[in-house]
């Protein structure tokens, strides 16, 4: 089959073994044969309910990108008083590249199937800004809030003894369980003890959410002709890891489902004061929800170039192709001779799959 056939759009967003090029130069390339699929398996796969394939992604997103995140947190904070050293075990470095990489996993392995939201300030501003619908919203939300919840349970059965030693020296030496740096703070963040100011929280809070939100709708535009769908998943994942890099001291949170879902399971193990500490939880569960809308909301009022995003075929003018000429010959720009905006005078488009999904 010829480089010019219409395999240019992978409309199912499947890639097959081996197909490496089909992103990059749109055409599919076996390297491993597949056997042919039977029609037993396309019964199953269309009697799947499209509801429950979105939830399950969603939650198994969360879980890649949370597991690794808060295992790595585990190994630096039971290990800090080990003979062999911390950098033996971890440290911040490692605990940001570890979420980083697990949103890249996250993204890859389920954007496919939910469009990859993984955050509910995520869902929610695509339901603002993106026309997703807003029945699906809290099933989103839960997907992703049980997604961290089991990740937060696995890590409690597999880091069991260490985790159980490290409480006793603790209660041993009469320090906190429930703080930064206390053991349920593998789980989900805490202030420091000497941390009392919740507005300065707040502000930190609001600040981190904000940049990663501008970094993650700008790699979701399809005009934007520096991030491709291949990086994208790395580049949202960097933008994570440097807010790790620069303000895990102070105490961050992030991500909604991220905090709530571990928190739950540190509430479990180690009593409500994991809710009611310096009374921080509603920051660390809440600010991320207003601070993602302010941070995608400017960038689409002062960054969106939707006439761009028309031109490279990933929308239409709700008047279709004539409302866009009109707009085009009152704004002056079919004078300059800018006609490349019209959908078709344009040769090439690459389809993003993550936050696509709405039906």
């Amino acid at each position: 089959m010829a480089p010019s056939s219409h395999l240019d759009r992978l409309h199912t967003n499947d890639l097959e073994i081996g197909a490496t090029d089909a992103v990059q130069q749109h055409f599919a390339r076996h390297v491993v044969s597949t056997k042919s699929v039977t029609q037993r398996t396309l019964d199953f796969e269309h009697s799947r309910p499209r509801w429950l394939r979105e939830m399950a992604a969603e939650a198994t997103g969360v879980f890649f990108y949370v597991f690794p995140g808060i295992a790595s947190v585990a190994a630096f904070t039971i290990n800090l008083e080990n003979p062999l050293g911390v950098t033996a075990f971890g440290s911040l470095f490692q605990i940001g590249w570890a979420f980083a990489i697990g949103i890249a996993f996250a993204i890859i392995t389920c954007a496919p199937t939910s469009g990859g939201h993984f955050n509910p300030a995520i869902t929610i501003c695509f339901a603002i800004w993106q026309g997703f619908p807003w029945r699906k919203v809290p099933y989103y939300i839960f997907s992703q809030i049980f997604g961290a919840f089991i990740a937060g349970m696995l890590l409690m059965g597999m880091y069991w003894p260490e985790i159980q030693a490290y409480k006793a020296a603790s209660l041993a030496k009469g320090l906190p369980l429930v703080a930064n740096g206390g053991v349920a703070s593998i789980l989900c963040t805490f202030p420091n003890p000497k941390q009392n100011n919740l507005g300065y929280l707040f502000f930190v809070e609001f600040f981190v959410d904000s940049f990663i939100g501008i970094v993650i709708w700008a790699c979701l535009d399809p005009a934007n002709p520096f991030v491709s769908p291949i990086s994208a998943p790395f580049v949202i994942g960097m933008a994570y890891a440097n807010m790790v890099w620069g303000f895990a001291d102070i105490s961050i949170s992030t991500n909604l489902a991220r905090d709530l879902g571990t928190r739950i399971v540190a509430a479990i193990f180690f009593g409500g004061e994991a809710f009611s500490y310096k009374h921080y939880s509603w920051i660390a569960i809440l600010v991320n929800i207003p601070a993602t809308i302010f941070a995608t909301g400017y960038y689409e009022m002062l960054m969106r170039d939707s006439l761009q995003k028309i031109g490279k075929g990933h929308a239409q003018h709700e008047h279709g192709e004539e409302g866009l000429q009109r707009h085009l010959t009152n704004t002056g720009v079919m004078e300059t001779g800018s006609t490349s905006m019209i959908p078709g005078n344009q040769s090439g488009s690459d389809d993003y799959a993550i936050g696509k999904r709405e039906v």
